[in-house]
């Protein structure tokens, strides 16, 4: 049942922050922004040598309260430190069927980038959660939902970048599932990062009330 919590968890909160910090405290600054704005997804980037480290603390530190996975995995082993290290689900900026198997081994969501068609359904046949459309969601814009689920309605989407607080609402109309949100939920102080975040989650809430 982790795995379905775990998705469920990024689905209901729909906006995740996209978080690479050079020290733990900063994670934590960010996380308790997150948290009071309403967001309670970080991914944390292994584009930092510290990700592991990072991710550990902020499950020690806030618990259920806060769900944090790895982001930019290429491979196996990056996958299964982050895992080991708390990571409750994977992000990717490619696709690799070795990362999704291991991942759905230890049950742990896998959301791997996508650029092509053909690549994203390999992807949802290997077992993929979501689809992250990577890095084509600053080319098609809040239209990359319905132009990939007209032939496919059911695909998960997600999209990292180009989410606004002022366009996040066209992204949900179109059918994207969550998405990413970097220097809004990641710059400033925690008062900053959770008045954006509250003001992303109150266009969540409005998109809802339709």
């Amino acid at each position: 049942m982790q795995y379905l919590n775990i998705l469920n968890r990024i689905i209901d909160t729909v906006v995740f922050a996209v978080v690479r910090v050079d020290t733990i405290e900063r994670g934590f600054e960010i996380a308790d922004g997150c948290l009071a704005g309403g967001v309670d997804v970080m991914e944390i980037s292994y584009t930092n040598n510290n990700a592991g480290d990072v991710i550990q603390s902020l499950k020690e530190k806030y618990g259920d309260s806060l769900i944090v996975g790895a982001g930019t995995v290429l491979d196996t082993e990056t996958a299964r430190h982050a895992i080991l290290h708390g990571a409750e689900f994977v992000f990717a900026p490619t696709f690799s069927v070795d990362v999704a198997k291991l991942c759905n081994r230890y049950q742990i969501p896998y959301m791997p980038g996508c650029t092509s068609y053909t690549e994203m359904v390999t992807a949802l046949e290997s077992g993929a959660a979501l689809i992250k459309a990577f890095p084509i969601s600053n080319y098609y814009g809040p239209s990359l939902g319905n132009v990939m689920k007209t032939p496919l309605p059911q695909m998960p989407l997600l999209c990292s970048g180009g989410v606004t607080i002022d366009n996040i609402h066209e992204w949900l109309e179109n059918g994207i599932e969550a998405v990413g949100v970097g220097s809004l939920l990641t710059k400033g102080t925690p008062e900053e990062i959770a008045t954006n975040a509250k003001k992303l989650m109150e266009e969540v809430k409005k998109f809802r009330e339709r």
